[in-house]
């Protein structure tokens, strides 16, 4: 049975991973979940998930990987790599790590989701134009499913171009973002009500409550996890302010509520066009 095991900060890329595998009759697994490694262990073809971070491998990712090393011998991965506009080698990034444990790659797939990152204003969109990102998001994975059922999976991120371009358009330039654990989030005492929400969803255990107050150490995988829920909107991470919080499920609840209202609009206007018959 094909088995992912994935990595997901706001939502993004458990939807791609799950949407992918159900199409393979197979299961997914967050990498914070016990069962994930007893998954990895009695499978032989995995699909390995998660987000991109300026061209790299997000740190929790890296860390997964070394920490189950000898589980990935033998094994025949697939990678999905989930990004807000550009991405390079991100399915490379582990690729190459994994071939030196001994693991097959049998492909990679780079899909462009809505941005997660609500405290930058670069990559903002209107729901409308988040829906058609996900509706071609579904429709890539879709395609990338059916070739990969056929023998013929995509391959993307995985040649010599994608690794240059993910080097020298990224990651270099980024590469003290994303080497190691960050000192973050940022906390702002003022708004904070100690409610404990980050705490409790944070995958690195890395914000503790002291004195009634969130307070966070040095090991933040920048998923915003924490930014996204907080009630208060007390947290940001790379930026200075809040300007939206997301998460998927959210999105896809408002994409529905946009779609009933716009039809409700359409055939209201349509009523009222309508000439009289009596």
């Amino acid at each position: 049975m094909l088995t992912a095991v994935y990595f997901s900060g706001t939502g993004n890329t458990r939807f791609c991973a799950e949407r992918f595998v159900r199409k393979q009759g197979g299961r997914a697994f967050p990498i914070e979940d016990k069962s994930a490694v007893s998954a990895l262990a009695e499978s032989s073809e995995i699909v390995l998930a998660y987000p991109i971070y300026y061209s790299n491998i997000p740190v929790i990712i890296r860390d997964f990987i070394k920490d189950n090393a000898a589980l990935w011998h033998g094994k025949r991965v697939f990678i999905i790599v989930t990004m807000g506009a550009f991405s390079g080698d991100g399915t490379g990034c582990s690729a190459r790590i994994l071939r030196k444990l001994g693991a097959s790659i049998t492909g990679g797939l780079h899909v462009k989701m809505p941005d997660c990152i609500g405290d930058v204003k670069l990559l903002k969109k209107p729901l409308k134009k988040n829906k058609e990102i996900v509706e071609k998001a579904e429709r890539k994975i879709d395609g990338a499913a059916k070739k990969y059922r056929s023998g013929k999976p995509p391959r993307d991120g995985l040649n010599a171009f994608a690794h240059i371009a993910g080097l020298f358009g990224q990651r270099l330039w980024f590469r003290g973002k994303t080497k190691d654990y960050t000192q973050n989030p940022k906390i702002d005492r003022g708004k904070c009500v100690g409610c404990g929400v980050c705490k409790q969803l944070c995958p690195m255990n890395n914000i503790q409550l002291e004195n009634g107050k969130a307070a966070a150490g040095d090991k933040c995988t920048l998923c915003y996890r924490c930014f996204s829920k907080c009630p208060q909107k007390a947290i940001t991470i790379i930026g200075k302010e809040v300007i939206t919080q997301y998460d998927f499920r959210s999105l896809i609840d408002n994409v529905q509520r946009f779609g009933e209202q716009s039809n409700h609009a359409q055939q209201h206007s349509g009523d009222t066009a309508k000439p009289h018959n009596n």
